[in-house]
């Protein structure tokens, strides 16, 4: 039976949950945080090994002023909690994506990774500021300025290469694309490295999204087949 070693997520419909009850926007975030703490414990007791979320992408800038400030109030608050149980709970934290624009965070970011960094229960990739698109930016860039010195040549770039420079250069890429609240596109997340991941899309908003929602998920994971541009063998 094929592996299931990454799960990444898209948490979407969080404003919409809180709407449809008459609740403040913050309110949906909320819960959706308490859901992430959720899923991130089903998915250790399952045996994932990597999960990682998209929750603020470059693009959530431009939301409404106090929903951003609260989003990343609640981002400051979550770091708090995992800073304080990060070794109780064996996980490994880490931020993918430009930390430009995170000054307030930082510390707390850089304090996680560290405290958590020889954890070996699940590795959560959180995406803050993050898009594919500027991954891929930075990436390049980063092997340019080693072409500019001297120290790589264009004809030596291998897409291992690339996928090294990536934020998630040392992680396996995703097997399983969750999309939460009915959409059905990837948003510009982990563009490069979704190349061969199966997709599943639920209408279920993410604050709602239980472990039978991860079953399911799962189940349908596990009734793909996974030929990587191959073509399956006639028995």
């Amino acid at each position: 039976m094929k592996e299931l070693n990454h799960i990444a997520i898209i948490l979407d419909g969080n404003g919409r949950w809180a709407k449809k009850r008459g609740l403040p926007r913050k309110m949906g975030h909320v819960q959706g945080a308490r859901t992430v703490e959720k899923v991130c414990r089903l998915c250790h007791k399952k045996g994932i090994k990597y999960l990682t979320i998209y929750a603020f992408s470059t693009e959530n800038w431009k939301r409404p002023d106090d929903e951003v400030k609260a989003i990343m109030s609640l981002f400051d608050s979550y770091l708090d909690s995992c800073i304080r149980t990060s070794k109780k709970d064996n996980m490994r934290v880490r931020l993918l994506g430009d930390r430009e624009g995170l000054e307030m965070l930082l510390p707390k970011i850089e304090k996680l990774e560290s405290v958590s960094a020889d954890n070996t229960g699940l590795q959560l990739q959180i995406c803050i500021n993050y898009g594919g698109r500027d991954e891929i930016r930075r990436a390049v860039k980063k092997l340019s300025e080693k072409v500019a010195d001297g120290s790589l040549l264009p004809e030596e770039i291998t897409e291992d290469m690339i996928s090294h420079a990536l934020d998630s250069g040392d992680i396996p890429d995703p097997d399983l694309l969750i999309r939460t609240s009915g959409e059905q596109r990837l948003s510009n997340f982990l563009l490069w490295q979704l190349a061969y991941s199966e997709f599943y899309f639920t209408s279920v908003a993410w604050p709602d999204f239980d472990e039978e929602q991860l079953d399911l998920a799962i189940d349908t994971y596990y009734h793909r087949d996974r030929r990587f541009g191959n073509v399956k063998e006639e028995t």
